[in-house]
Order: C-alpha cells, then sequence, then structure tokens
C-alpha cells in the first residue's frame, strides 16, 4: 500500500513544477553555486525577455451549456471530494496558515468536469472559521484571539499573530458608528449597525457549503478553461452584504453599466458533497484570462492586504508583502509598480501635479475614486484591506486601478459627500490599517478637482439619478429568488435595507454642489 506522505506530498506540487521537474532541479543546482561563488553580491530579479507574451497555453476551453456569468439566470454548481483530502487542507491552514488546493470533481450547469482545484480564499475573511468549535491561533473568536481584539501592525507593517485586515470581522469601530457617519435611520446595508460592528456570518469548516472558495480549472489538469475563465471566486456572506451580498452583486453590475471596469457576477446554488444547498455569489478572478480583457497590451498586479504603498528601497524582494505580479511573469516584472510608488511619496506638490499624468491615466483614476464614494465603499485602494488591482499599460506607460472585493460597498452613511472619505481606517482608525498615499495625494490636490468632480457628477447620473441602482437592485432580488436554496426572507430583508440606502443616497446627493455644478 503506498504510502500517505508521497502522495499528500506529490499533490501539493503544482502540475506545471511536476511536468518540468528535471529542468527546474538543474536550475535549482545553478542558483545554488550561485549563491557559493557570488554570496556577497545582492541577485535580483531579471527580466528574461522584453516580450510581453504571457506564456500560458489554453490546451482546453470547456464550452459548457450556459453562460456562467449570465446574471440574468439562476445557476447550478456542485461539488464533490474526499473527506480526508478536506482534512489535510484544513490542517495545512490550521498548522501553517497556508491555503492548499485540493482535488475536486465540479459540475457547472449541467457539465462535469473531473480534477478542479479548489482552495479557501480570504484573508479576515477566514479569521473567523471555527474548526469543532475553536477557531486558528490569531483568529477571532473562541480559541482565538481573545475579545476579538484587532491586530495591530508592527513597524514594518505586519500584523504579527496571523491577523490580518481586510473586512475585521467582529470588530466595529468603538461607539458603534458606521465609517462616514450613522446612517439615516440607523442602520447602514449589510448587517452594519451602530453599536455593533460588522454581521458577519460564523463560517464553520463543518459547513463548506458557506466558505468562500477559489475554484481553479487547471490546477490538475494543465492548460484547462472554462468558458475562457482560469479561476472563478464563490464569495462569502454576511462581510458587508447580508446572507445574500447583495451590495456586491448591484456595485458590479452599475460599474459594468456605466461603462467602468468590473468583474462578471452570477447567483447559483451551490451544493458540496452531501450537505445542504445553499445560494451564492459567483464572481470572476480577476487572473490572466481577466487581464486580457482590459484591452491592450499590459502587465496586472494585485494589492496585497499587507501592503503599503511605501517606498520600501531598490530591491524588489523588499516589495513581497505588497504586490503580486499576475501576468507576464518572466518577460517583466514589478519594477514599473516600485517606480510609481517611489514616485509618490517623493514628488513635490508642484511635481505631482505637474507629472500625474505621466504616471497614471488621470481620468481613469478619477472614474475609480468617486466610484467608490458613490458606492460607499468602505474597503477599497485605501481601505484594510487594500482590495485594488494595477494595470499597466506597456504601450503608454501609465497606470489605471482596477476594483476588486464589493463585498463592503453601500456600508456607511447615505449623507457622505463626494469630497468626504468613505474607506474605514484612512490611516486613523482601525490601528492605522488603511490609507493609500496615490489616493489621498489624489484628493487634496486642487489641480485635480474638477476632473473628479467631473466624474462623479457624470457617474451620479449613470448610477443613480435615473433610478439604475434601483432597478438593477430590482432586477438582482428577482433572479436570486429563483436560485435553489435562496432564503427568500432573507433576501427581502436585505433587498429592503439596501433600497432604503439607495434612495436616501440618491436624494441627498441631488442637492450636493458637485452634482448640481453650483
Amino acid at each position: 500500500m503506498r504510502s500517505r506522505l508521497p502522495q499528500r506530498l506529490l499533490h501539493r506540487i503544482p502540475v506545471r513544477i511536476r511536468h518540468y521537474w528535471k529542468l527546474l532541479a538543474v536550475c535549482a543546482a545553478f542558483l545554488v553555486a550561485c549563491a557559493v561563488v557570488f554570496s556577497t553580491v545582492r541577485v535580483a530579479p531579471l527580466v528574461t525577455s522584453p516580450s510581453d507574451n504571457t506564456g500560458d497555453q489554453v490546451v482546453e476551453d470547456v464550452a459548457g451549456t450556459t453562460d456562467l456569468f449570465d446574471e440574468t439566470k439562476a445557476h447550478t454548481v456542485t461539488l464533490t471530494f474526499k473527506d480526508a483530502d478536506y482534512q489535510r487542507l484544513l490542517d495545512e491552514f490550521w498548522d501553517e496558515g497556508e491555503k492548499e488546493f485540493l482535488e475536486a470533481d465540479i459540475t457547472i450547469d449541467g457539465t462535469r468536469l473531473d480534477s478542479v482545484g479548489i482552495r479557501l480564499k480570504g484573508n479576515s475573511t477566514l479569521s473567523g472559521l471555527t474548526r469543532n468549535g475553536q477557531s486558528r491561533p490569531g483568529g477571532f473568536g473562541p480559541g482565538g484571539r481573545q475579545g476579538g481584539q484587532l491586530p495591530q501592525r508592527n513597524g514594518n507593517g505586519v500584523f504579527p499573530g496571523g491577523g490580518l485586515p481586510g473586512g475585521l470581522p467582529g470588530a466595529g469601530p468603538q461607539g458603534g458608528a458606521a465609517p462616514g457617519g450613522a446612517a439615516p435611520g440607523g442602520a447602514a446595508p449589510g448587517g452594519f449597525r451602530p453599536g455593533g460592528g460588522f454581521g458577519m456570518s460564523s463560517l464553520k469548516a463543518e459547513e463548506p457549503e458557506t466558505l468562500p472558495w477559489l475554484i481553479r480549472f487547471d490546477e490538475f489538469v494543465d492548460g484547462r478553461r472554462y468558458q475562457g475563465h482560469r479561476e472563478i471566486a464563490v464569495r462569502v456572506a454576511g462581510m458587508g452584504g447580508g446572507s445574500t451580498v447583495l451590495n456586491e452583486a448591484v456595485s458590479l453590475n452599475v460599474l459594468a453599466a456605466a461603462d467602468q471596469t468590473a468583474q462578471r457576477y452570477a447567483y447559483t446554488s451551490f451544493t458540496v458533497n452531501d450537505r445542504p444547498t445553499t445560494a451564492r455569489l459567483i464572481v470572476e478572478h480577476p487572473d490572466e484570462d481577466f487581464a486580457d480583457t482590459l484591452g491592450g497590451s499590459g502587465v496586472l498586479y494585485k494589492s496585497l492586504a499587507t501592503s503599503q504603498f511605501t517606498d520600501q528601497g531598490d530591491d524588489p524582494t523588499d516589495y513581497a508583502d505588497d504586490f503580486k505580479q499576475i501576468t507576464k511573469k518572466g518577460s517583466q516584472d514589478l519594477q514599473p509598480v516600485i517606480d510609481l510608488i517611489q514616485w509618490v511619496n517623493s514628488a513635490s506638490a508642484a511635481d505631482f501635479d505637474k507629472h500625474l499624468a505621466e504616471h497614471v491615466d488621470v481620468g481613469s483614476f478619477a472614474n475609480y475614486v468617486a466610484a467608490q464614494n458613490l458606492l460607499l465603499n468602505g474597503d477599497d485602494m485605501a481601505g484594510p484591506g487594500r482590495n485594488y488591482y494595477l494595470w499597466y499599460d506597456l504601450r503608454t506607460k501609465r497606470f489605471s486601478v482596477v476594483g476588486w472585493d464589493y463585498n463592503l460597498s453601500f456600508s456607511g452613511s447615505a449623507t457622505t459627500g463626494p469630497h468626504d472619505s468613505t474607506s474605514m481606517g484612512g490611516g486613523r482608525g482601525f490601528g492605522g490599517m488603511g490609507g493609500n498615499k496615490l489616493k489621498e495625494r489624489f484628493l487634496a490636490s486642487t489641480a485635480f478637482k474638477a476632473t473628479y468632480d467631473d466624474a462623479y457628477r457624470s457617474l451620479y447620473k449613470k448610477i443613480y439619478a435615473g433610478a439604475d441602482a434601483l432597478n438593477i437592485l430590482d432586477g438582482i432580488t428577482k433572479v436570486l429568488g429563483t436560485v435553489e436554496g435562496n432564503n427568500a426572507d432573507r433576501t427581502r430583508s436585505d433587498a429592503e435595507t439596501l433600497r432604503d440606502l439607495i434612495v436616501q443616497r440618491t436624494e441627498h446627493l441631488a442637492g450636493d454642489a458637485v452634482i448640481t455644478g453650483g
């Protein structure tokens, strides 16, 4: 009988590494030799080619029966996997903090795919996860961080004990005020209540149908896609959108309707092994294939939850906790991001105003910042989770910001003004777990006020003025009502709360000077 240990280790090794282990072994030996010979010389990552090719080859693209992200239809997703593999995944997360992939079979809208990879997804989202009634060390809840206290950064911006920002379940601000002030009527949608912190549903390892997942179609079958997607995310309920995550679905829909970059989404029934079926929101994950939809040739970088956006010198390895390169690995590198960070942090006010357009697509950035305010997103690029991507256009040599993770949108006060902060923390609260120098300098500069105000006014008309957001909410709620596993009472309650806030925000902003042009 084959030993479990080799098999276990084998499944932890990515498919590509298993295929090319001999070549990798030779490379590793060469690097060791270099380390011995040149031990006193700092070795920086090298770009192997000026090419902008991705290098990924799609061998199979499964067509399926229905467009996975047709948000007008109810979908079905079923996952099956071995419990022993699941327990191994939990062991790795509990003991090492690693989110490993396990092998599973999936059926999407009647189309079966064997041997996909699934792993837990999220940072603070998983801090509240319990197993046999106990939290992982460093998490929130029983057996974890006592009293749900927030983790604090040390001098290097690291959160000791395993705690990470990004939603901060179970720990609202002192005094219970919602970000930006208490919402009219005493409540903001999605479970945020004055006096209470975040209404996050408890996550239990024994209930995998409720957990946040990343599904990767080519983890165990090299080169496979599903309708052009390598990965999809199964979003978790309860962070900012109640049990239905309606706030995120509405945000993604209105952004797309306003011609802003947004991921596609859909609601689906979700069944894991023989567990009860639930209704879940699935979202297009910003991976290599998503980058192809951004147009032109560029490099996509993901901001990590521990990102500081501060100058840490010229060594790319010192930014490993700040950004992760998603596309064009081997042909491009992190240097453009480092250059941007260093310039933003060092430029004088005059230089910032004069030369920002050489580094950043100012019009696109104004749209991004305005949209986050309009949608009351408490965890954008300046929030504790640093939820954004950077897109670097290789032709214009300029950056654009791509939004991601809107489960804390529509969280805060409906009376928040166009120039008020919506981000939690913002460098001032939540232990300083917030803020972004680029966004702060942009909003503080009078040189870009007109550009921002114009973007804000235009997006307000597209999102609120014509009742677009309300109509979109009604349409999404109707579709969600047809999804197997949906809780009708919770959907009705979440929709009513979100509707009230949208109405209040629409009416309040209608008289604002930025909107009226006064």
